[in-house]
């Protein structure tokens, strides 16, 4: 059966640089490029997919979940949970919105996934339970997943791993350390991140070329191919990257990452969105509400209909009251508050300000 290569577009940065970054460098690989629309997003997402839809010279598949419903898929399953709002402990949405969908479309075959989490990101994103499902990270140093890590260099595969180095090996003058730190058991003082780490320190190529042989006598779908040319890949990429590939390809970076200015009681600063995904996203901050009322007062106002029943968004506060002047007052200040505090930080893109106060959130929507 053949292996399928399929790439997520959320409507963020990240995902929209790699797809330009995958048709770029590897344009040899046939990728099915997909989005797992809500009927909820930002219309600057919908112009970004279609943006990358001209770069890319195909479409964009659109899932959609209970596509057989009269209704919006946010809206049908909402009705079905009883009004109950999602919320960072109850992520039903991720769940049914993105999750069910995009495992729907590969169903059984073996597929590769390529996902856009950045070098300079300590997270690892999604990882399907399926096994017939493998991710792979091209923007980062380490472009396996941990699970598969975890199996290559667990210490029950030493044996096995050096077998496969004295194979493959090209005897440079790394070759003798890197073979000593194959042979190293992980223990208490020498850790699997250590590992990992100084094996890629010595030689990234090598590393993947390895773990890419290792995976050849496993059910892993790379097992079924005979190459991969992103095992000779040594890019890592940093957000300052995926600003300058969304720009110079054109397709150019998502509007609602666009600094809006503003004043508060003689103060000035500026604010935007941090993230794609839904517009009334249970993961924005205070300002990132702040924003959507002030820049799109009929997305608030939609926002603000969903809260009934006792259900909010926020579990401490209502949009109706987040929206009283003296409360946006204070939102701002604070919020500038912590702008000063950031000032010297190396990025000058607010969105790192906002992504380090309060989290990138869930990583299978913003990927």
């Amino acid at each position: 059966m053949k292996v399928r290569h399929v790439l997520g577009i959320s409507g963020g940065k990240d995902s929209a640089a790699l797809a330009i970054y995958m048709k770029t460098n590897y344009p040899d690989l046939d990728i099915e490029y997909y989005t797992s629309d809500t009927g909820r997003e930002l219309d600057e997402t919908y112009h970004l997919i279609d943006n990358l839809e001209i770069f890319l010279g195909k479409k964009i598949l659109r899932l959609t979940a209970a596509d057989n419903s009269p209704e919006l898929p946010f809206d049908h399953f909402l009705k079905m949970y009883g009004g109950f709002l999602p919320s960072s402990n109850a992520r039903w949405c991720t769940k049914k919105l993105k999750l069910e969908p995009f495992e729907k479309f590969v169903g059984s075959d073996p597929v590769i996934s390529y996902v856009g989490i950045r070098g300079d990101e300590e997270r690892e994103g999604y990882i399907s339970k399926k096994s017939n499902i493998q991710s792979i990270f091209p923007f980062r140093k380490n472009i396996w997943s941990e699970d598969i890590v975890m199996k290559v260099l667990s210490n029950e595969n030493i044996s096995k791993l050096t077998e496969l180095f004295k194979q493959i090996d090209t005897a440079n003058s790394k070759s003798v350390r890197i073979q000593e730190i194959i042979s190293t058991p992980v223990s208490n003082s020498f850790t699997q991140p250590q590992k990992l780490n100084q094996l890629l320190d010595l030689g990234i190529k090598e590393f993947n070329h390895l773990v890419f042989e290792f995976l050849k006598g496993t059910n892993y779908p790379l097992s079924r191919e005979t190459d991969f040319p992103l095992v000779t890949n040594e890019d890592v990429l940093v957000r300052d990257d995926i600003f300058k590939i969304l720009e110079e390809s054109g397709v150019g970076v998502p509007q609602y990452y666009k600094e809006v200015a503003f004043e508060i009681n003689g103060k000035n600063s500026t604010y935007a969105r941090s993230r794609s995904g839904c517009f009334f996203c249970f993961y924005q901050q205070k300002i990132e509400w702040v924003w959507l009322y002030e820049q799109h007062p009929d997305l608030f106002e939609k926002a603000m209909e969903y809260e009934k029943d006792g259900y909010t968004w926020m579990q401490e506060e209502s949009l109706s009251d987040l929206i009283k002047p003296d409360r946006i007052a204070r939102i701002k200040e604070d919020y500038i508050k912590r702008t000063e505090r950031n000032k010297n930080s190396n990025s000058p893109y607010l969105i790192d300000i906002l992504a380090d106060a309060e989290g990138e959130g869930c990583a299978s929507c913003f990927i």
